[in-house]
Order: structure tokens, then sequence, then C-alpha cells
């Protein structure tokens, strides 16, 4: 470095050639790693933002020199006579921050400036260091850019770097029409010692907010950082032994888990209330029902005949149809359509079913399942056929399930994983969801069914596996009260700020609802946080359009989206049945929001060309209830309108539920029936039907099940005695026995 404060050498501080030309400086040719002659190049004209007119620019180093200096800052002053490069205002090492720029052997970019430029890079002059350098830089960022959307988006607990910034409101920008006052203080943070109040109107100190955020997105950022850290330090052999140590632990979790069950109580059965087939009393509608029984029959009969022991039908092609939901395990439609049998007094075929399940209903198998959709179809179907017809074989198998569903619960904060290898207990999420978060709708999914589990098992581990998903979401802070699709397991925090009500939410508040009701209306912590969530979900989800429908849009960063999901229709018939236990006599508002919003799918339904609804449909561009995607324009016979139209039917026999009902039978009869049973369409805005060849299990278990009952008598399955689970699978409410028995005697 001794050359750089060499006056009388003449040497100047060098800078990389794409300074130079940035700054307007004439380039010079850099020979065989001789000493440029001493003095500067001319000075050259600035041209849009280089040196001023007349400034002299500044001499590149000779050889000899092991770095080179980057000048960074752009005042006109910063070319200096007779100082050490390190000295300049505003420079700096290049090797600092790109290292291909410096090497041991006294050149950067390959030898060193001095050096040749390059050290065997042939032909380089200033335009072809000038691509390289803008390669380089252009490398360096797009790696700095991965980094920060990995460490947003990947690292475990990483999306709550972004909370304090994403749900920080300003209450002057709150439209003061659509907010409510929050319910006061959230609980002392026990990090900052102070108390945090809700974002939805509550006056406070706005810079002692976004202090207060700040810290929390700092702290959330080290913790991520240091987690990273940890796991990428790690040899090889650390992680194998992690994964043999967490394997141990699964596999003596499952031993343990079986010991608790060596053999199931003695259970008096009672018999059920509400199960006798009446024949309704008025003409038309005992031929609208017995329709839909012939319904059930042809699409049984033909899963029978095509896909008997298989998990579903493909009714074009008429063979079997098995999802990866179910792993290995067989029968999906079998179980699913159970007590749909039962119901509509199917005795043959349910005694079918029933032997089939006994001789080859096998869970031992070594497949990953979905631990969501085996709880709700398969621990469902097995609970409720259990409950209707006493026959032991249904609880035997329901609770051997739930043995075998529990190890998804080994998560460090208890919250389950979604797969679920059903051989070696090992459970992980779907790949997709936001950073490897479980999903809300499927871990708050399982309540009604293990909380039955515990009840006809003797033992309490189910319930207690449950009831610590409650103790985990009641110590998070919601986001404006609304409850995000994702958590991940491993934090326990919050994954992406993204709240519906529908995919990937819809049954999670369902499940909050029936649990209370399950419970003999005793379970008030489900109570009060279904009424607090869907208070925020009136707040910021629901709006109404310009042609007067009532929807439910999604919320994704506190923006919404104007869409709904056909899934999402299902809410009109939770408001409706929630609104007897409304407070501060708000029932008649939330049977009313039921119709608004069983109204609003009717005409999703209304607006297709076969009068069916499609997969979504959307509120903006000018179109209302209407799909405007082509991956939007599907029907899969799904039911949660159908099933809204049975909720609203059964607590204000308005005859229109019923008409709009049997529009729903004649369209499926048009337009999904074939030969082979009934299949989803692929477009509901075309005339020509395009079939997806699959009778999905739940056609039998909700869409029929729901159809039947709303044509059916309020005595069959009365609202008071039982509970639907999102799969319509009935359960009895669970009251205590001396309740029970004084239930059945009236």
């Amino acid at each position: 470095m001794e050359n750089l404060t060499n006056c009388d050498e003449g040497l100047q501080p060098a800078v990389c050639r794409a300074c130079l030309f940035a700054k307007g400086a004439a380039p010079a040719r850099i020979a065989g790693g001789e000493p440029l002659p001493a003095g500067r190049p001319a000075a050259q004209t600035r041209a849009l933002g280089g040196l001023d007119a007349q400034e002299p620019a500044p001499q590149q180093l000779t050889a000899g020199g092991s770095e080179v200096w980057l000048l960074s800052g752009s005042a006109p002053d910063a070319w200096t006579d007779c100082q050490p490069a390190a000295a300049i205002s505003g420079a700096m090492p290049v090797g600092g921050l790109l290292p291909l720029f410096s090497s041991p052997g006294g050149g950067g970019l390959g030898g060193g400036l001095g050096g040749g430029l390059g050290g065997g890079r042939k032909g380089s002059g200033p335009a072809a260091f000038r691509l390289t350098e803008k390669f380089v830089l252009l490398l360096v960022f797009s790696a700095f850019i991965t980094l920060c959307f990995g460490a947003i988006f990947f690292l475990p607990d990483s999306s709550k770097l972004l909370s304090g910034v994403l749900f920080h409101s300003n209450p002057a920008l709150q439209p003061p029409a659509e907010h409510k006052p929050g319910l006061g203080a959230r609980a002392e943070d026990a990090a900052e010692g102070r108390v945090r109040h809700r974002e939805e109107g509550v006056p406070g100190d706005p810079g002692a907010g976004l202090e207060d955020n700040l810290a929390r997105i700092r702290e959330n950022h080290e913790r991520a950082l240091r987690e990273a850290k940890e796991t990428l330090q790690k040899l090889p052999e650390e992680i194998q032994r992690d994964i043999l140590l967490e394997k141990e632990k699964v596999a003596q979790d499952q031993l343990r888990d079986k010991d608790l069950f060596g053999g199931l109580p003695k259970v008096d059965f009672l018999p059920p209330i509400g199960v006798e087939n009446r024949e309704p009393a008025d003409a038309t509608i005992r031929e609208k029902r017995s329709k839909i029984k012939e319904m059930m029959a042809h699409a049984w009969n033909n899963y029978k005949r095509y896909a008997w022991g298989l998990n579903e039908l493909k009714p074009i092609s008429k063979e079997g149809h098995s999802s990866s939901l179910f792993g290995n395990i067989k029968g999906a439609t079998i179980v699913d359509a159970l007590d749909t049998l039962f119901i509509m007094g199917m005795k043959t075929e349910f005694q079918e079913a029933k032997s089939w399940i006994k001789k080859y209903l096998d869970f031992n198998v070594n497949a990953e399942v979905s631990v969501f959709e085996v709880n709700i179809r398969f621990v469902g179907g097995l609970l409720s056929a259990y409950y209707l017809s006493g026959e032991e074989i249904f609880r035997k198998k329901a609770v051997e399930l739930g043995v075998k569903l529990l190890p998804a619960f080994h998560s460090p904060s208890g919250i389950p994983w979604a797969l679920l290898n059903m051989k070696s207990g090992i459970g992980r999420n779907w790949p997709w969801a936001s950073g490897g978060s479980s999903i809300l709708a499927e871990f708050g999914t399982l309540h009604l069914e293990f909380m039955h589990l515990a009840h006809l098992s003797g033992n309490p581990v189910f319930a207690e596996k449950v009831m610590n998903i409650r103790t985990v979401l009641n110590k998070l802070d919601k986001p404006e009260g609304l409850y995000p699709n994702y958590l991940n397991p491993s934090s326990g925090q919050w994954g992406q700020h993204h709240v519906s009500v529908g995919g990937l939410g819809d049954s999670f508040y369902e499940y909050l609802l029936k649990a209370w009701l399950m419970s003999d209306k005793t379970d008030l912590e489900a109570k009060k946080m279904y009424f607090d969530a869907v208070q925020a979900i009136e707040t910021h989800l629901i709006r109404k359009s310009s042609g007067g429908l009532t929807y439910i849009a999604e919320w994704k960063g506190g923006l919404l989206e104007h869409k709904m999901g056909h899934l999402t229709c299902f809410a009109g018939g939770m408001f409706a049945l929630g609104a007897d236990g409304a407070p501060e006599a708000r029932a008649q508002h939330y049977l009313e929001l039921g119709a608004e919003i069983a109204r609003t799918c009717h005409e999703s339904y209304n607006r297709t060309y076969v009068k069916l609804g499609p997969e979504a449909f959307r509120f903006d561009g000018g179109v209302e209830a209407i799909a405007t995607r082509q991956n939007e324009k599907y029907y899969i016979l799904r039911p949660e309108v159908i099933e809204t139209y049975m909720y609203m039917w059964r607590l204000t026999h308005d005859p229109k539920y019923r008409t709009w009902a049997w529009e729903a039978v004649e369209a499926l009869e048009s337009h999904c029936r074939v030969n082979g049973g009934y299949s989803g369409l692929r477009d509901v805005y075309i005339a020509h039907e395009s079939y997806d060849d699959v009778q999905q299990s739940f056609f039998l278990a909700e869409t029929l099940k729901y159809l039947y009952l709303i044509f059916s008598d309020d005595d069959l399955l009365p609202l008071e005695h039982w509970i639907f689970n999102t799969e319509a699978h009935p359960f009895p409410i669970l009251r205590d026995q001396k309740k029970e028995v004084d239930v059945q005697e009236k």
C-alpha cells in the first residue's frame, strides 16, 4: 500500500472502471502490468450525472497493489491528491464487499488491475469489464433478495417478522363505519413489560404502538435467525441423530398410546332419539323425498358394481378412484355413506357395508394420510354409525383409528401435523402451506370427533389433545380479532396472515359453535371464541354488493379479496344455527344474516347454465356472484349450499328453501347423473357437460343426506338432539348420564 501514498510517483487512488465510467472519466488502457504515467486523464464533460465539465478524473492504480479501491459517493471533490485511498471520504475496499474482486496474489479480478486486469482474461477492454461488473453485482443482489424472501416466508416463525408492519393500523385511516371498538387491552407482553392494545379503534399513543411493533419484529427476526443458524451449523451426523431420536420418541409415544387402550370399557348403549323414518304427510313432499332416496340407490349401486372396496367411483370410466388423501386406507365411500343408508332405511345396503368394514377395513398401512380427511370421513362415519345402530364394531374401529391418529399431535406446540404416516407415526405439513404451517380448518376440525372418542373409549387423552389446541390459540394475538389460516406447529405462532371463512378456515368456526352445542351448552369457552370470531368476521369480511347481495370476502394482510367460495356457503347455516345463543339479543340479526348468505349462494347457482354453483364466485369488475376465472368454474358435487338450505328450512320453515333444494335436485339429475353414477362438472357455465369423472364420497355422505332431511319431518335427527360434523355425520349431544336418561324418558 506504500505506492498509494507516494505522491512523487504521481499515483492516485484507483477506482473500478464502472465507477470511472459513471463519473464520466475517460477510459485508460492498462497494458501488461506496467505503471501508468503520472498525471490524470483529460477531463470530460459530464453527461447525465457524471462529473462536472472540466472536472478532472482520477488516474488508475499501477501494478503491485493488492486491492482495488471503490469510491462510493457523489461529492464532486472526491478526487484527492496525495492522500491514502483509505482516507478518502466515501471509499471502501471492493474486496470487503465482493471477494471476487481481490485475490491473494495481488490482483482483484483475476490478477489485479495493475497486473494485466485478469491474468488470462483476453481482450478485457472497458466494455468487457463493465459487463462483468454488472453481472457480479447482479448475482450478489439476486442472492440477497433470495435470502430475504427465504427468511420472510420459509424460516420457522418468519411470518411474524412482518406482522407488526402489515397489521399495524392507524385509527385515522380506518373507515369508521366498518370498525367496532375492540375488547380492550391484550395480555401484558412478558418481554416488553407493557400492555399492548388491540388495533381496532382502541385509543392510545401511536408512537408507543409503533415502537412496540418494531421491538416485536426485532425479537422475532433475531429468533428466526438464531434457529436458522443453529440448523445450518449442525453436521450431517447431528441431523441424522436428531432424526433417529425423533423416530424413537414417536415409537415410544405410539407404544404408550397403545398401552392406554388395551381394551374398551363397557358402554351402555342408549337407543338414539329421532331416527324413526316416518313418511311425510304431504304427498308431494313424500314423492320428492323418494326421488332423493332413488338417487342414493343409483350412486351406491354403481359404486358397489364398479368400485366396491375402493375409496371412490369414477362413473364415466366405471372403475375405482383413490385419492392420496387416504393413503392406502380403503373404503372411504362405504364408511362415509353408512349413516345415510341407515337414515334412508336402506337396511340391506347398510348390512353389506357393515360386513365389509368388519372383514376388510384395515388401518395398519404404511402410507401417509391427511389427518383432517381421515378424521371427518372415517372417524366421523364410524362414530355416527355406532350412535345410530349400536353395533360395537363401529365403536371399536373408530377408537382404533383415533389411536392411530394421536402421533399427529407430537409437535413442539401440540398443534397436529396435516399429514401422518400411519406406520411410522411421523408427521409433516403440506409443503405449500406458509413455510410448513398447519392449516386452521384442519387442526380446528378435530374437536367433535375426539371428544366423542374420549367418551366412548373412557380415556381423556383424546379430549386433552384437542383442548390443548385451544390453549395455544388463546395465547396468540389475533390480527383485528381474526384467526389467520396458518399456524406453525414448531413455534406455535401464526404463519401468513390470510383469513378465510371458506377454504383453509371454514370448519374451524363451525366446530367452535358445535362444540358449545354438543356439550349441552356447557362449553362456554367455545361459545365465547365463536361469537368473538363472528363479530370480527362481520366487521372485516362481510360486505354487501351494489346489487344487494351479502357476501363474505377473504382477507389477505389487511386487504380484501372480493371472492366467495362455494365452501363459504356453509356459513349461512352456521349463522342461523348459532342465532339462539347470540349475545345482546342479536338472535334475529344472525338468523337474517344466514338468510342473506343463503340468497347469495342461491344466486351463484341461478346465474350458471346448469343451475349448480361454481367453486368460487366474485364481486368485482362489474360482476356479482359469477366465476370469472376458468379454474373456479367447476362443480364437484359439493354440499355447502344445500347444507345452508337445510338449516334455514329447519329454523324458519320458509318454503323457498325447499323450492331451491328441489332446483338443485333437478340440476343434478339433468347434468351430473350418468349411467355409472354421478359426476362433477368442469364448467357450470356451458351447455355441453364436461365431466370430471369422480363421484365424491361426500356426495353420498352430505349432499344427498341434507336433501333428504329437507324433505323429511323435523323429528328425523332433530337439531336439539344431534350435531352434524363437517361431513354431515350426526353425533348426539353429550349430556351427563342422569340428564340423558331424563331426556330419553321424556
